[in-house]
């Protein structure tokens, strides 16, 4: 159990490209034997890719692999170079928090205006369902970072070693 919590973005992510690479599949199949496109592959393919960034994101901010520009702060003392990190978690959290809220109202208006999907005809609000909670992760999962980081800047897995 504690491997699925702990590997619970990865699970997702390889499920979710495993049935992307599936469904793709099918549809090429599908076009070359009969020339004919399976119409909800472009939907669900869009979808999948959404997926697949907000969860990728998660197993990133876990590893501490986001974009950073440390040319300023690598030159400061540790003392500062600690405050500074902080501020930058701090400022992350806070957008990560107002992306999660945002993509929560829009998955609360998709649903009350009943919205449905234009291959599928399903409700719209099943593709947006896991975007909030993918941004919730990512906080989780970037906090798991900066703490791993404020414990030993050292061990830090963004660190890139010398060639």
């Amino acid at each position: 159990m504690r491997f699925i919590l702990n590997e619970a973005e990865k699970i997702v992510c390889a499920a979710i490209f495993l049935g992307m690479t599936a469904i793709g599949f099918a549809n090429v199949c599908a076009r070359y034997l009969t020339h004919y496109s399976l119409a909800a592959t472009e939907e669900l393919l869009t979808y999948g890719f959404l997926l697949l960034t907000v969860f990728g994101a998660a197993i990133a901010a876990r590893r501490g692999e986001h974009l950073a520009v440390t040319l300023l702060t690598d030159k400061l003392p540790l003392t500062l170079r600690r405050a500074v990190f902080l501020l930058a978690v701090a400022l992350t959290v806070f957008l990560l928090a107002m992306s999660a809220w945002f993509s929560w109202q829009a998955l609360v208006n998709t649903f009350r205006n009943g919205m449905t999907s234009y291959a599928l005809q399903i409700p719209a609000w099943y593709y947006q369902a896991a975007v909030p909670f993918g941004f919730a992760l990512i906080i989780v999962r970037y906090l798991q970072y900066a703490a791993t980081y404020l414990r030993d800047p050292d061990s830090a897995p963004d660190e890139v070693p010398d060639v």
